[in-house]
Parts: structure tokens; sequence; C-alpha cells
């Protein structure tokens, strides 16, 4: 599609960049429907976040196993810590985190819950002596429940306090119109570049992105290395062995080009990246974690394997600590860590750590990344920092959801609601069907006694059809016959006419007869012999479509005529063909000069020259070309004792 003029400012070599937009395209930016609604919190989870803040901040930084990240708490021995996880108050701080809420300290805990009578119970690991002081007759989830169901009441009518409203995941962009470009023009911008708090106050998201406008750095003004002075982000990849990380200036800088054009350039801190073979190839997964699961493996590839892992965790935490200034005065940091390995090799715990998984400024990539390298990163930072522009028809959008919505609200039609089982068969039908599988079984595997045998036993008419009828296996070959004749086999179609009496004039579903089904001569005979046998008064031959009757004694005669000559066909062109091979091995023997004394041609011997004549003839012909080549042999001998006795 044609971009409008107000976007094609380059940038990156792509559209505009999110912290250095026009003015005038700034200030007539409005949030598009449903994209960025405010979402308010309760008043008593705003006023906890808010008296809880000192206390998160002072605990924010605590990880190891004597604290709780969620709650801000450090306990003395690990005891105290399972009962901490089994308490309500643990408890409810992940309710509220899964609907996207801060979590509150004690005191609030114990003013929310108030007079509420009924107790928050312990966690899925709770004992059974625990479970008896909570009391025997509430369980985990009805207590639980309980409080929720008295905050919900509290909140959602009698006070005119703001219900609790869950977040709901969907689109990691946030969507913009402006009347200085098409109606059906939208531009959209990553949440993720926006912290935990501007996101959670959208209503003045605008705001918030005009504040962080940043001029870009004027070409020339930069001399020397670059200082962290300006916004920048920290970006980082690890997995399979690969590592990369780089620290990127939010203010772009000018380069003029070979064209004469100026254009922005994104202003690259530090970068840095590492590999180490530590990925067994085809296989996936890190070495420590095979060993973890299957054992440690003793093979000089996991060895060295093992080595690299511990080099490439020394390396990152060594090139980590270096960046440390860099890294806490950044903004955001984006990081893409697969597996627990590359995670503990991050986040620890360590000594000197510099990141913690429970940073407010952690983010993930919000779109696929591939191999963690420099270049890699500098995509994922275009791709951040760029804005994305996106034509759609909302008229047909809408339109289209109206009748979706339209559809979904409809009743089910009336079909399928009066949709009644499959009826039972009637005792009839049910013998039908059993005929039919068996008769049809028998006739694939041409057993012809055991279908005279069947037909008679049960007392089968001559008009017998296979059940059901409107089956599509049973449209082609609906009959006995017509499967018989459609497979080619003689002998079932000859017992099928001449003992059990089968109709040869019955159509099938295409209006064709059984003879007109049959693929070979030797079947299409088999119908002419029948109509020699049974006589002509025994059917309407001609309705059935079969030509003038055949005797036995003649059809086999056509037969061995048939034989005859295509064995003798055969034996034409296996000698036509062996001695084709003959005149090519002749013609590709190579002439080889000889040097010094000329040596005689080897000569071959009797059995060289027998395989050789017998190359490409079946084992009759050579049985055949062996009992010549003896009586030649025999008859050689007889002719020299004669010729011998005569002397």
């Amino acid at each position: 599609m044609e971009r409008p003029e107000l976007l094609k400012r380059p940038l990156y070599g792509k559209l505009e960049q999110i912290f250095d937009l026009p003015p005038e395209l700034l200030a007539t930016l409005t949030p598009k429907d449903g994209s960025t609604t405010a979402q308010p919190l309760p008043t008593e989870v705003q006023a906890s976040s808010t008296r809880s803040t000192p206390q998160n901040e002072g605990t924010k930084g605590i990880i190891g196993s004597s604290a709780c990240g969620l709650c801000g708490l450090t306990f003395k021995d690990p005891q105290e810590q399972r009962e901490h996880a089994r308490s309500d108050h643990h408890n409810y701080n992940l309710k509220l985190k899964l609907r996207g809420h801060a979590p509150i300290d004690e005191k609030e805990f114990e003013k929310i819950i108030g007079d509420l009578d009924v107790s928050l119970s312990g966690s899925d690991s709770a004992t059974e002596e625990d479970e008896e002081v909570d009391g025997p007759s509430t369980s985990k989830d009805a207590r639980l429940a309980a409080l929720l169901r008295k905050q919900a009441k509290i909140t959602d009518g009698t006070d005119n306090a703001v219900p609790i409203i869950n977040k709901k995941i969907g689109s990691p962009l946030m969507w913009f119109t402006t009347p200085r470009l098409s109606t059906n023009i939208s531009l959209g911008i990553y949440k993720s570049i926006f912290s935990k708090t501007e996101q959670d106050h959208e209503a003045s998201i605008l705001e918030t992105l005009r504040n962080k406008q940043l001029a870009p750095t004027p070409r020339g003004s930069q001399k020397g290395p670059l200082l962290p002075k300006a916004p920048h982000i920290f970006l980082c990849m690890i997995g399979g062995g690969h590592f990369a990380a780089m620290v990127v200036s939010l203010r772009p800088k000018l380069e003029m080009k070979g064209s004469g054009i100026e254009e922005r350039e994104a202003t690259v801190l530090a970068h840095k990246t590492f590999h180490r073979y530590t990925t067994r190839r085809k296989q996936g997964g890190a070495q420590s974690a095979n060993d973890s699961a299957k054992g440690a493996a003793h093979s000089a590839g996991s060895s060295l394997r093992r080595y690299n892992e511990v080099a490439l965790e020394n390396e990152v935490r060594q090139q980590l600590g270096e960046w440390k200034e860099l890294i806490d005065s950044s903004e955001l940091l984006f990081v893409r860590a697969t597996g627990s390995t590359n995670r503990r090799t991050l986040y620890g715990p360590y000594e000197g750590q510099v990141l913690k998984s429970n940073d407010e400024r952690l983010r993930g990539f919000p779109f696929s990344t591939r191999r963690a390298t420099q270049k890699e990163l500098m995509r994922a930072f275009v791709e951040l920092m760029r804005v994305k522009v996106s034509q759609i028809d909302e008229a047909a959008l809408r339109a289209a959801a109206e009748a979706e919505s339209q559809r979904v609200s409809q009743p089910p039609k009336a079909a399928k609601s009066s949709a009644s089982p499959t009826p039972k068969l009637s005792k009839e039908d049910e013998e039908a069907s059993l005929h039919t599988t068996q008769l049809q079984a028998l006739i694939r595997r041409s057993k012809a006694p055991a279908i005279i045998a069947y037909m008679a036993k049960n007392n089968i008419p001559s008009t017998f059809a296979f059940f059901p009828s409107d089956a599509k296996a049973n449209h082609h070959a609906p009959t006995p016959l017509h499967l018989a004749a459609s497979i080619n086999s003689p002998a079932v179609i000859i017992a099928l006419l001449a003992k059990s009496n089968v109709d040869p004039t019955l159509l099938n579903h295409e209006g064709k007869t059984p003879f007109e089904l049959a693929g070979d001569r030797a079947t299409r005979d088999a119908f002419r012999v029948a109509r020699s046998e049974l006589g002509e008064d025994k059917w309407d031959w001609i309705a059935a479509r079969i030509p003038v009757g055949l005797t036995r004694t003649e059809a086999e005669k056509r037969d061995k005529r048939d034989r005859a000559e295509a064995d003798k066909a055969e034996a034409i062109r296996r000698k036509t063909e062996l001695e084709r091979i003959r005149q090519e091995e002749a013609q590709a023997k190579p002439q080889k000069k000889m040097t010094g004394r000329t040596v005689g041609t080897l000569e071959k011997t009797a059995s060289e020259k027998r395989e050789e004549e017998a190359r490409g003839m079946t084992p009759e012909m050579r049985m055949r070309l062996e009992r010549e080549r003896r009586a030649r042999a025999a008859e050689e001998r007889m002719r020299r004792m004669q010729g011998g006795t005569g002397r």
C-alpha cells in the first residue's frame, strides 16, 4: 500500500521511531476504540498498594531460600517459610497477582477480611493436623471463595467503589488513530516499551508518550566514546550456547549517507556476543539437563559440553558485571532465556548478581526471535521502536463481527436439535447386512464353492442386492455378480450363474449390467460360456448385453492359443533384447593397446560362455537351452562313435 507522506521519514531503513515522532502527528494521536480503555483499580487495593510501597521497595531485591518475593517477607528458618506459604495472606496475594494487581502487606490483609467469620485455607501441601486446626468442615476452595465473594459483594453495588477488572491477555500492541491520516489507517505501539506503572494508567498513556520524545543527536556533535547520559535499554538473548547482549540508546543519531540524505541510526552503547558448544547437535537441551534426566554420560563430547557450560556461565556473568552500571541505569530490560540452565546463568542466585528475576523493568520480546546474534538484537530493537502501520477496512470488520455475533446468538438449527440417534435395524435388515459382509469377503477371495454353499444354506434369492443399497461402496457393484465381474473372477462368475442362478440382467446405479464391468477377455468369456451352457431360454441375454454363447472347449482353445502367442511374443522379445545386449557389450569393450611382448587373447571358458548365453533368460528358457545343448553333445558323441566304427 502507498505510505502517507507523514510516515516516510527514514529511520534505520524503517518507519517512524516511537520516541522521535513528528510533532504534528503526536499532537493529533487518539487511542483507538477498545484498544486502550482505562481500567481503574478498586479503592481498597489502591490504598493498600500505596501504603505498602515502602515495604515492597525495601524487600524488592530479596531472593533466596528464606524469603517470599511475592509478599516481601524474610524468615528465620525454612519451617517458618513453609507455614507462610500455607497462610491466608500468601494465598490471597497469589489471587491478586492472577488478577493483575499488586500484593498487599499483612496489616492491609487483616483490614480487608475484617469480621469475616470464615477462615482461609492452607495450600495443597497442608497436613491433616493443619486441617483440623482450621476446621474439618471447610475446604481450601470454599474458604478462599468466601473472601472473594464478600469482596465482590462490597464492590459491586452497595458501595460506589469500582469492581475488580481482570485484564485480558490480548494483542501486545496499543493502537491509535489520527485525523491527519486516512480513517482506515491505524498506528500501533508495543505495550512492553512502557513500564508497569505507565501501563496501569492507560488513560494517560498519550501524555506519557509525549513526555518520552527525544530529539536525535546532531550530526558531528558526538566525539569520542559514547556516554550513557540519554535513556537506554538493555537487550539480551541466550540459548543453545549462543549469548548476545546489547545496550542501545533511545536517542537516535543523525548520519549523512552517500546519497546526501540525512538518516537516523541507532546509538549502540555496548555490545557483546559469546558462543560455546553446549548442546548436542540434533538433540537439543543442555548437557546438564540431559544428565539430570538420564544420568551423567561419560563420552568425550559430554565432558566438553559440561566444561563449555561452566565457561559460558562464567563469561556471561563476568560480562554482566562489567556492564552493571549500564544495566542498572537502563529503563527497560528485554531478555530471552530459554531453559532452566540459561535462566540460572542470568538470574543466579550468585555473588555479585546483576539481573534479578523480580525486576519490574524485565520484559520478554513480544514477537518471535531467532538465534542470539548481534544482528538479531538490532533487528529486535528496531522492531520494538518502530511504529506499526495497519490499513484495515473497519466497516467490513464491523459487518463481519456483527454477522458472527448474530450467528452465535441464534438458536441451533432444528435439524441439529431434533437429530435423533440412528434407528435400530429390523431383523431383515440385520440379516441382509450379515449376508453382505460374508458374500463380499468370499467373492474377493474367489472362494466359489464356499459362495455356492453359503447362498444355498441361507436361501439367498437370485436377485439379492448388497445392504445398504445407498452405501458408497455398493454404488458400483450392488450385487454379487457385479462384484465378481469388477474384480475379474471367471470361476466365481460361472459358479454364480450356473449353480446359484444369479440374475445377470440386474443393473447397478450407473445403469450397467455385470458383463459390462468385466475387465479382461477371460472374464467376458465366462459370461459367454454360461450362456452356452444354460441355454438361450434361461435369461434375457440380450438385456444382459452378453454376446453369443461360447462353448467351454472353444474358450479353452482360445485361452491356450492366446497363451501360446503371448509366450512366443515374449520369447522373440527376449531374444531381441539378448542380441541387443551382446552388441552393446561388444561395442563397449575397450581396445586396449598392448606394450612390450604381445600376449595371446585369453579365451572364455565353457562355463563363462554358457553364462553369457543364458543372460537375460527365464529359468524355463535356461532349462530348455541346457537340454538342447546336451542333446547336441550326445549327437556329436554318437557321430564320433559311428565314424570310429566305420574305420
